[in-house]
């Protein structure tokens, strides 16, 4: 939601609108975010009137995101490991045309997961 949100986002206004919508996924309850997201609303719909109704439109898919406690949360929104995985697997896969079975795939991706850290 919120990369999707900024990508209509001009530079100088990301700032304050990241804020505003920080506001909407740290909030403590239902309630308080939909209260945040009025008042982001107020502020920047003028601006950018695609983002609220963004939020809007998808509140069932972000109102379980907020019955998780806020270190979950942060845990959850937060992906970066995931896209580094990704990454280093894709990395590794598109310089091989095709795999002899599965278990050489199984173990080419287990080896670019341990050779990157991500795997103990």
């Amino acid at each position: 939601m919120i990369r999707n949100s900024l990508k209509y986002v001009t530079w100088k206004d990301y700032k304050g609108v990241t804020k505003g919508l920080k506001a909407i996924y740290t909030a403590p309850s239902e309630s308080a975010a939909k209260d945040a997201l009025d008042a982001f609303e107020k502020t920047w719909g003028q601006k950018y009137p695609t983002i609220a109704p963004l939020w809007r439109n998808n509140w069932e898919h972000i109102v379980p995101f907020l019955a998780y406690p806020p270190a979950l949360r942060k845990i959850v929104y937060t992906i970066n490991t995931i896209e580094a995985a990704n990454r280093q697997i894709r990395k590794v896969i598109k310089t091989k045309g095709s795999f002899p079975s599965d278990d050489a795939a199984l173990k080419l991706i287990y080896l670019a997961l341990k050779n990157a850290r991500l795997l103990p």
